[in-house]
Formats: structure tokens, C-alpha cells, sequence
């Protein structure tokens, strides 16, 4: 997967330690400053997978996720100008994508899917504990397994019918793994309210899980 912005470079510079060794700050300043093509290739090369991979949970959506990708490197490519000096670039890349994202949403007008069925270990206190413990079982052989791909389909379709603003804080904290500053720069909200909307998201979805539980025991013979 190689995706890249048609621009000619300008100049010869480069970063004295060589481009796979310097930081992402670094490059877009040498693209912001000189428009040289191979700081804009690497960091295309660097975020590729990664943004993709969040693009696509995010869509719920292969071709969709590649237009959003495509679109968000565009505009980084536009608003280069527009980065400040001792700003990180991750937080920045993923607020234009994520602005992509939303975007695609509406052009299409569908409820797209958020896959979470993976855990990753994150910092991020109580509340991101009890997400994870609500996404993975305590029972271990056959039978974990199947309760375990069980709750991945169910918390597949219950994190879909989150509002849109706990679903994004969801997807940035415990699948991306960013810590609550960085999805606070990425979504342009305080991380008090990044917090609060992942504990907001943590109550809704026990509740659900609850009710889905309890009902599902009413039906047991």
C-alpha cells in the first residue's frame, strides 16, 4: 500500500542524521520549509499502516478508509503551513483523520462499525480498566474462546450505537492506545472531557451488557 501527493521537491535538504532517523517534527518542518518531497514519502511510510488501520475501524469500511486516508494526507500536505513549531505531529495527523473520518460519514450518510476485538495494555486509569475487563473474559480454554469471540461481536455492534463523540474517545484510547493528552489534541477538547466522555462510554456499555446478560438468563430454561 504506497500512497503519496504529487509534489516536486525544491531543494536538496535533508535532516543531517538521515530521514529514518529523524523524528516526524522534524520532517514536517523540512516539508513545511523547503516542500522536499522525501520528508512527506517517509512520513507517509511511517503513519501508512497505523492510520489506515484506524481509518479502516473507524469507517468500518476498506475503500472508504483508503479515500480517507488518501484525503488526509492531502490535507496535510495543504495545511503543512499550518503546523506550529513545538507542536507534536501524531496528535496533528490524527485530528485531520479523524476530521476525514467524520466527514466520509456523512457524505455517506451510514452508521459505520468500531471494531474492538483486541486488547492492548494502556495506562489510563480506572475507567479504561473496567473497558478492558468488560471486553475480555476471565474463563480460559474451549469454552473462554467462544465466550471471548462472543463479547468481540457483541461489543462490535454496542460501541456502533455509541454517539459519535464517545465512540471517537473509545477508538483513540483503547484501541490506538494514545494517552488521554493526545486524544484530548486530536478530538480539540479538554482531557477532563476526554475522560468523561470514556467514562460516560464505560457506564453505557456495562449497562448494556448487563441488560443483554440478564435478559439472556431470563430465556434459560
Amino acid at each position: 500500500m504506497s500512497k503519496t501527493v504529487d509534489k516536486q521537491a525544491r531543494t536538496d535538504e535533508q535532516p543531517p542524521q538521515g530521514w529514518s532517523a529523524a523524528t516526524d517534527e522534524e520532517l514536517i518542518a523540512i516539508y513545511k520549509r523547503s516542500g522536499e518531497r522525501r520528508a512527506f514519502d517517509e512520513l507517509v511510510h511511517r503513519y501508512e499502516r497505523e492510520l489506515y488501520s484506524y481509518l479502516r475501524r473507524y469507517l468500518g469500511d476498506a475503500t472508504l478508509a483508503e479515500d480517507a486516508f488518501q484525503t488526509t494526507f492531502l490535507q496535510v500536505h495543504l495545511k503543512c503551513d499550518q503546523f506550529e513549531e513545538g507542536r507534536k505531529f501524531r496528535p496533528w495527523l490524527y485530528t485531520i483523520a479523524t476530521n476525514q473520518a467524520i466527514d466520509t460519514q456523512r457524505r455517506n450518510k451510514r452508521h459505520k462499525l468500531v471494531s474492538l476485538d483486541r486488547r492492548q495494555g494502556r495506562d489510563g486509569g480506572d475507567d479504561l480498566g473496567a473497558l478492558l475487563d468488560l471486553l475480555t473474559t476471565k474463563e480460559s480454554g474451549p469454552a473462554g474462546e467462544v465466550e471471548s469471540t462472543e463479547r468481540a461481536n457483541w461489543i462490535r455492534r454496542a460501541v456502533s450505537e455509541l454517539p459519535e463523540t464517545l465512540r471517537a474517545a473509545v477508538t483513540l484510547i483503547y484501541y490506538q492506545g494514545m494517552r488521554y493528552r493526545e486524544a484530548a489534541d486530536v478530538l480539540g477538547i479538554p482531557v477532563g472531557t476526554v475522560k468523561s466522555r470514556l467514562h460516560t462510554a464505560v457506564l453505557k456499555l456495562n449497562e448494556a451488557w448487563r441488560l443483554t446478560n440478564g435478559a439472556a438468563d431470563d430465556d434459560r430454561p
